[in-house]
């Protein structure tokens, strides 16, 4: 029997998974409403976890409007909502990093796994939200919500980026993704990767194997599984 591929490449997902902003994006979203509106919205109220930002914002905008926004009020909305983030972000007193993750990604880094994100956030969004924590530097690429507004299409294109990226070839055998959500692990397979489900989210290790992820781990702190060991 052949041993089991490493990985060449990991693609993160940020909310729930590298980090927790402790609410700091639904109240820029609530701001940027309020601002536009004149109402008190909250999108966590309204929406799941791991739907990208352009859906979040098209979602309430139908519940605030009662019809469907039009792309300028769209992006009206999300052009505010980033905003206000950063200083959400900096001023979360809830904002912290997951167990392990930043050691994990120090750990893959230095054995020579490539990094990407695979995230619902667009991409400013998603690389402010990892600059509170100096994680940035560590991601070479990304798919993103402001990429496609279906999971499985952002993380398609985050592989196909990191094949592109390392300049050889990049069988999917050799492509993990690690979130915290069942729509992650959704995603993942539907772009024929592997995916390692993380509990530090809402949801349990029981309920992300029940998913469907292929391994699942209580936090970062715990590793990658054995058999996706980097070569």
């Amino acid at each position: 029997m052949s041993p089991p591929r490493a990985i060449a490449a990991a693609l993160f997902d940020i909310d729930g998974t590298l980090i927790d902003s402790g609410g700091a994006s639904d109240r820029a979203w609530r701001r940027a409403f309020a601002e536009l509106y004149g109402v008190d919205f909250s999108v966590a109220e309204h929406t799941g976890k791991g739907v990208p930002d352009p859906e979040v914002g098209r979602e309430a905008l139908r519940i605030i409007l009662g019809r469907e926004p039009s792309g300028r009020e769209l992006i009206a909305a999300m052009r505010l909502r980033l905003r206000y983030l950063p200083e959400e972000v900096a001023a979360s007193p809830g904002y912290r990093v997951q167990p392990g993750a930043e050691e994990l990604l120090r750990r893959l880094s230095e054995r020579g796994v490539l990094l990407g994100l695979t995230t619902g956030n667009v991409e400013a969004a998603a690389h402010i939200k990892l600059a509170r924590a100096n994680l940035n530097h560590y991601f070479a690429f990304g798919g993103y919500g402001s990429d496609a507004s279906e999971r499985a299409e952002l993380t398609r294109i985050a592989v196909e980026r990191a094949r592109r990226l390392s300049g050889e070839p990049l069988p999917a055998a050799e492509i993990v993704s690690v979130g915290d959500t069942p729509r992650d692990v959704e995603a993942g397979h539907a772009a024929g990767i592997r995916v390692v489900g993380v509990a530090t989210g809402k949801y349990s290790v029981g309920e992300l194997r029940a998913a469907g992820a292929d391994w699942a781990v209580e936090t970062l702190a715990d590793g990658l599984p054995a058999e996706l060991a980097p070569r």
